[in-house]
């Protein structure tokens, strides 16, 4: 009995004097899109939140209770900036955290957006936020989720350099994957007259895809979901549509499709697979990370677009 007491005791100590197993960082991101690319980073070292979860609509968020307390116990907070979380700055006022703040698009070259304001009519400059001075989609181009990513990877490190190791490993890795989808997103549009890609989606969710890889998008709402389509600008939409014999016309996964089947009614074009813009899908869907998203849409938008043999 004595032996056996002695080696437990044996035992605990040794295993007290273990080092203990390091915690992983702490990391709260405002949407799935940012999320996967935390997680893509990150890897084992990160425990992340999303706070606009699967299919949710970032720009009309109203962040909860939770979210407050996520954000007070983060290590650190990953944005979008350019306005694309203009509720943010009051949520990190409202948790009382004090850690630091990654703005992803840092270094984005931005397409120009709708001027907005916030609620008491002024401009909140905060964490790089502009709210709708520039178009916040910046991550459909790959070109820029790289800067993403790397804006990412600095912000890790920082706030948990002993780990820098394994995360500058898994953002290789996740570059080359941004490599592969990009170098496949322009060899299947190659093909497609660029006077023949053109696409309506719900909103003016993909500027930055249209600009780097050569696609029209046309878009009865603006920047933000919050916007509402005027009558006139429908109008003109739909007799674009008609003379230009546009036959893309897509649904976003955050968006209302009504006002689409609206436009599909008056023209001979229509609704087309679902794309993703803003979110990604849950985690059984079609575009669960960011690298799933870029394809489901690149399969979609060459579909609308390939005319049939």
């Amino acid at each position: 009995m004595k032996r056996s007491f002695a080696a437990s005791l044996a035992m605990a100590m040794a295993l007290f004097a273990l080092p203990a197993l390091a915690e992983p960082v702490k990391v709260v991101a405002t949407f799935t899109i940012l999320g996967d690319m935390v997680r893509q980073i990150g890897g084992d070292e990160v425990a992340v939140t999303t706070l606009v979860g699967p299919d949710g609509d970032a720009h009309v968020y109203e962040p909860t209770p939770a979210d407050a307390r996520a954000l007070g116990a983060a290590n650190l907070v990953v944005v979008n900036g350019l306005g694309m979380e203009g509720w943010i700055d009051r949520l990190v006022k409202a948790s009382g955290y004090k850690g630091p703040v990654t703005v992803t698009s840092t270094g984005v070259k931005p397409i120009a957006g709708e001027e907005e304001h916030d609620e008491a009519g002024h401009e909140d400059h905060d964490h790089g936020h502009d709210h709708g001075a520039f178009d916040p989609h910046a991550w459909q181009s790959v070109a820029n989720a790289r800067i993403y990513a790397d804006n990412i990877l600095k912000g890790l490190v920082a706030a948990a350099p002993d780990k820098a190791a394994n995360l500058r490993a898994n953002h290789a890795a996740f570059k080359a994957k941004l490599d592969a989808v990009e170098s496949e997103i322009k060899a299947a549009l190659k093909p497609i007259p660029r006077k023949d890609r053109k696409i309506v989606t719900s909103h003016d969710a993909f500027g930055y895809y249209g600009k780097a890889y050569g696609v029209t998008f046309l878009a009865p709402v603006g920047m933000s979901t919050e916007s509402e389509a005027a009558a006139g600008d429908i109008a003109k939409l739909i007799r674009q549509i008609k003379k230009e014999k546009i036959k893309a016309v897509f649904v976003e996964n955050i968006a209302d499709p009504r006002l689409l089947e609206q436009i599909t009614r008056e023209t001979s074009a229509r609704i087309g697979g679902r794309v993703y813009s803003d979110a990604l899908s849950a985690a059984d869907g079609p575009a669960a990370t960011y690298i799933d998203m870029m394809r489901h849409n690149l399969a979609q938008f060459t579909k609308a677009l390939t005319p049939a043999s």
